[in-house]
């Protein structure tokens, strides 16, 4: 069994919480852990970024700086924000 922790919130959030828990039909710390794992951190995005920049300079084959991929377009964020979107719109519709 894992260690488990308290928080402190408002009652307004607590009892927002437990209302997005009860319609996913989890408890609250499952509803927690659900939302804090989607969040990457700074770290785990800044290694995403390095795999990804890997990736296209072995795969596609690119031969490009980290400077150059600093100045270019941010694709890898548009491709995150419309998988957020998508899961956003699927969550909606399966409620």
């Amino acid at each position: 069994m894992t260690a488990t922790t308290t928080i402190q919130v408002s009652r307004k959030t607590r009892d927002h919480l437990a209302e997005l828990a009860k319609e996913r039909g989890m408890n609250i710390g499952q509803l927690v852990e659900a939302l804090a794992a989607e969040q990457p951190t700074a770290a785990e995005r800044a290694e995403r970024l390095a795999a990804a920049r890997e990736h296209v300079r072995e795969v596609i084959g690119l031969d490009i700086s980290d400077e150059e991929f600093d100045q270019a377009p941010d694709i890898l964020g548009n491709i995150y924000k419309i998988a957020a979107d998508k899961a956003r719109v699927a969550r909606s519709d399966a409620a």
